[in-house]
């Protein structure tokens, strides 16, 4: 596949002397060309088999990392929202157009089995030692539970509809957000009830999420520009940053001390420093219009963000519709 090479690389801002290491510079390195495959949505590394699996309209579409060239796509899946990489040669995707999801094999995409869960399934994730899967049910409202080794739901949790990304914490806390209350919905999972919602006043239709364990600290991506800082220990906004427009995830480097947000309206990658006692904003990247999710490499800390080129709206207020041949994904490095 074509590879691109940037020459160009943007310094990142350093902290102040003797507060903590200089952040690193990024750039992009690389653009992979791949699949036509309609839209695409979260994307998800497995850093052992050196693949990155990107959930689209009708498939996965799978990447080869460590050559940066697209293998192809497998699986079927209707209207594919979040994939994630389970152990034993396995894959779990939500099919939103048909309220389930499917276990795929990673070596062909054969369908091993299939849940039912709520109405619209849109983001997933998976409990530290996989075992457990989250699926949020956008429309429905609720969260389902599913062991992911029987491929069956345990159980399902009702919230409020409008639910988009979540995270989850060591002591089996999950947050997720909720871009149509503009809050951080709770669950206890270990009781498998519904806590009082964390408000988000300042941050309007919230949609990517991740947890800092060693601050305690979540990051909820604001479509307004802002990400939301929230305090895990009391559960309440602890402050505001400016970010671009068109969020829609949060990529968590716990090893690099970075959060990295990819905002598709303005063709922007943020880069904010989670060390201190406040989360700054160290950096700006520019990408591509569209890039808006992506998946992190935890071991060489390239992030990975789909996108296309696109043409005008069928009609008003529609989304603009990918061109097709365009598909590619950016590889961000650390310089």
């Amino acid at each position: 596949m074509k590879r691109v090479l940037t020459t160009a690389i943007l310094a990142l801002t350093s902290f102040a002397a003797g507060a903590a290491p200089p952040v690193p510079a990024y750039r992009i390195a690389a653009t992979i060309s791949g699949p036509d495959g309609g839209g695409w949505d979260y994307a998800r590394v497995d850093p052992v088999d050196y693949r990155l699996y990107i959930a689209r309209s009708t498939s996965v579409t799978v990447i080869d990392t460590r050559r940066e060239r697209a293998v192809g796509s497998i699986g079927t899946i209707a209207h594919g929202h979040a994939v994630v990489p389970l152990s034993g040669g396995r894959l779990m995707a939500t099919s939103g157009d048909d309220a389930s999801v499917r276990f795929l094999s990673t070596s062909d995409g054969r369908e091993l089995g299939r849940v039912a869960v709520g109405e619209k399934p849109d983001a997933a994730i998976v409990s530290a030692d996989g075992k457990t899967g989250f699926v949020m049910n956008a429309n429905a409202g609720s969260v389902s539970i599913i062991d992911t080794t029987a491929m069956r739901t345990l159980r399902t949790v009702q919230l409020k509809p409008g639910l988009e990304y979540a995270a989850l914490t060591p002591n089996g806390t999950l947050f997720v957000n909720d871009e149509d209350a503009n809050e951080i919905e709770v669950v206890d999972i270990r009781r498998g009830t519904a806590a009082a919602p964390i408000a988000l006043p300042g941050c309007t239709e919230p949609s990517g999420l991740a947890y800092d364990a060693k601050t305690d600290r979540l990051i909820a991506a604001c479509a307004n520009g802002k990400a939301a800082i929230v305090a895990g220990s009391n559960r309440k906004l602890s402050q505001l940053v400016d970010i671009g427009a068109g969020p829609d995830a949060v990529i968590l480097d716990p090893q690099r001390r970075l959060a990295f947000i990819p905002c598709g309206r303005d063709g922007v990658l943020d880069v904010l420093s989670l060390e201190g006692p406040l989360v700054t904003r160290v950096g700006r990247i520019k990408t591509a219009v569209g890039a808006r999710t992506g998946a992190l490499d935890p071991d060489s800390g390239a992030i990975y963000l789909p996108t296309a080129s696109f043409a005008p709206p069928a009609q008003p207020g529609t989304r603009p519709v990918a061109t097709p041949g365009t598909f590619r994904v950016l590889v961000v490095k650390p310089a």
